[in-house]
């Protein structure tokens, strides 16, 4: 019999090796989609524009991260001053992004330019901690992931309906023109047609929403995402110099995502904000000793903190001479109740349903 020899088998075909999951070319993500639960939640239509933000700062005198470091990422081909690329420091992952002195959310390319004018467009340079700030500020918080990609799909969660785009899979660029502020056509990064109507970032709200009626889902500026690990916090939703099929940039898919330090801060980086629904806390009363009911209980205070209580077992009531007296006991309205000197406590409902998110 024939051995085949190390190296020499098909493993393309039979068992697929362990850890091996498909990935969709463009979308990025696992086929089929793995299907989740989220809470609900309130999300802002639009992400946060630079009058909002400004109202923040005039409030509060907050500094921003990209103030205090000096400088932020521009695209190179929006300096105004270009005969300095040679001598400019770059974004080592990204040569077509230059580190600009004083550039920030009020200058977004740097001194000699102002947000003005732009007033209704999202604002940038601000990094993880500065949205979160806001959104603090403003009582609300920034979106989970699952709750983000929830939003941005509308409806089409899958594993059956599943879009490629927020307006379906439909990859021709003036489907998408209507619905995404993205590079279109034209060499990145000096040749930008601008044929949806836009070189850089565009007023909000400017495009078609999706089916929830959310807007900027795709396109104009990626947006941070809650959690994730300081080196590597979360981004969805592309920007204007993402392309439509991937063949610069990453695919603005609904499925984009992308990973930056926390504190990194840039042209093309936004966020927007959402909020929990307040929910009625339902409570029940049990007594100490009372039997374990299979349901972790816990304890809510005045600061909303649950402390979890230990569980302890039933006392049983034993009578050996006299079982019938027991009976009796127990219907006999004249006599005090058993469990009268028992203490009890205020313990709320076990929920069943959770979501990891929240």
């Amino acid at each position: 019999m024939h051995e085949k020899r190390r190296g020499e088998l098909d493993l393309s075909k039979g068992p697929k090796p362990f850890g091996w999951f498909e990935e969709h070319p463009l979308d990025g993500g696992a086929v089929p989609p793995k299907i989740v639960r989220v809470d609900p939640f309130f999300i802002d239509e639009a992400p946060v524009t630079n009058k909002e933000f400004g109202k923040f700062i005039r409030a509060t005198y907050y500094e921003t991260e990209a103030e205090k470091f000096g400088w932020s990422f521009v695209l190179n081909s929006f300096l105004p001053n270009a005969e300095h690329l040679e001598t400019a420091e770059v974004d080592p992952g990204a040569e077509d992004w230059v580190a600009v002195d004083k550039a920030y959310w009020r200058n977004p390319e740097g001194p000699g330019t102002s947000y003005k004018y732009r007033e209704s467009h999202p604002v940038i340079h601000v990094s993880h901690k500065d949205a979160a700030e806001y959104c603090k500020w403003v009582g609300k918080r920034l979106p989970g992931e699952r709750e983000w990609e929830a939003a941005a799909r509308a409806g089409h969660f899958g594993p059956q309906n599943r879009t490629l785009y927020m307006w379906g899979d439909d990859q021709t660029y003036d489907m998408s023109k209507e619905y995404a502020n993205l590079w279109g056509s034209g060499d990145f990064p000096w040749d930008n047609k601008a044929e949806d109507g836009w070189r850089a970032t565009s007023p909000v709200k400017s495009f078609k929403p999706n089916a929830f009626g959310l807007y900027d889902m795709t396109g104009n500026v990626w947006e941070w995402m809650r959690g994730g690990k300081h080196k590597k916090r979360i981004v969805r939703g592309g920007s204007y110099v993402d392309s439509l099929d991937g063949s610069f940039n990453h695919a603005a898919t609904l499925g984009a995502r992308a990973t930056l330090h926390g504190t990194t801060t840039t042209g093309n980086v936004g966020f927007r904000c959402v909020k929990s629904p307040k929910r009625k806390v339902e409570y029940h009363y049990v007594y100490e000793n009372e039997e374990d009911s299979g349901a972790e209980l816990f304890v809510e205070g005045a600061d909303g903190d649950r402390k979890y209580t230990q569980q302890k077992t039933r006392k049983e009531y034993e009578d050996d001479d006299d079982d019938e007296f027991d009976e009796d006991y127990m219907h006999d309205p004249t006599q005090p109740h058993p469990n009268e000197n028992r203490k009890r406590k205020k313990v709320v409902k076990p929920r069943t349903l959770r979501s990891d998110e929240l």
